[in-house]
């Protein structure tokens, strides 16, 4: 069982910032080598998911995590509702259409996932519909993983005092407004409800392509935490440039 209320959403004791931010350099240029790598050597496709509250970071994390890629094997496509065209189609559609090809990265901010918290919050779907969404979602994953797609998922974890504290900068600061909308103050009054979904989703959707749970409410953890978790697993792939 996931408790997200027993989870911390900031960083360890003993963590130190200014260390992990110089860290953060180091991790940098450990994922710009190996990327170029992956590129070179084109066997793996990646794909990495960021999901998280409204506010949690998800914009952040790739500006300032991924800012290091070499934009040729990188691309970013960020989910919101289903247009007119995607609503056409299986709420799969739109996500096969941005799958990464081997040796690219493709950073998804929100993803399927969607198709399934936003549904059950406002109560659109029927229980056996989600249900089946859960299914569909699973074996979506799982076949790409079969067929040699890479997947990382982060679940950005933030508290809702300091999502209160992101809402209310959006509304005051300047260079910040821009991303302030009135659904954000809406859909924080849901927040038991997406905390409790998000729960059923990181245990669900977790056992043969695990979720990362990210302390995000300091943005310099979150961002050596998710570099320090893709260094790791880049250095697994027993990546290789090519001879010839």
């Amino acid at each position: 069982m996931i408790d997200l209320n027993n989870m911390s959403t900031r960083a360890p004791k003993g963590v130190n910032k200014n260390l992990a931010k110089r860290e953060l350099g180091t991790l940098h240029r450990k994922i710009f080598h190996w990327q170029n790598v992956l590129f070179a050597e084109g066997k793996h496709p990646i794909l990495i998911i960021l999901q998280g509250m409204d506010t949690s970071g998800k914009d952040g994390t790739i500006r300032h995590v991924f800012s290091c890629l070499n934009p040729m094997g990188c691309n970013v496509k960020s989910f919101r509702a289903p247009n007119e065209e995607e609503k056409k189609h299986d709420f799969l559609w739109r996500i096969y259409r941005h799958l990464p090809e081997k040796g690219m990265i493709q950073i998804f901010n929100r993803s399927h996932y969607e198709d399934i918290l936003v549904p059950t919050v406002h109560e659109t779907f029927s229980r056996e519909r989600i249900e089946e969404r859960f299914y569909q979602i699973n074996c979506f994953e799982k076949g790409l993983r079969k067929e040699g797609t890479v997947i990382w998922k982060f679940f950005l974890h933030i508290s809702k005092e300091e999502q209160q504290k992101r809402i209310e900068a959006r509304k005051q600061k300047p260079h910040k407004k821009w991303k302030y909308a009135i659904s954000d103050e809406k859909e924080a009054k849901n927040w038991e409800d997406y905390q409790r979904i998000y729960e059923k989703i990181l245990l669900r959707c977790s056992p043969e392509i695990p979720w990362q749970i990210v302390p995000a409410d300091q943005k310099w953890y979150r961002n050596y935490y998710v570099a320090k978790h893709i260094v790791e697993q880049l250095e697994q792939l027993n990546l290789q440039y090519p001879t010839k």
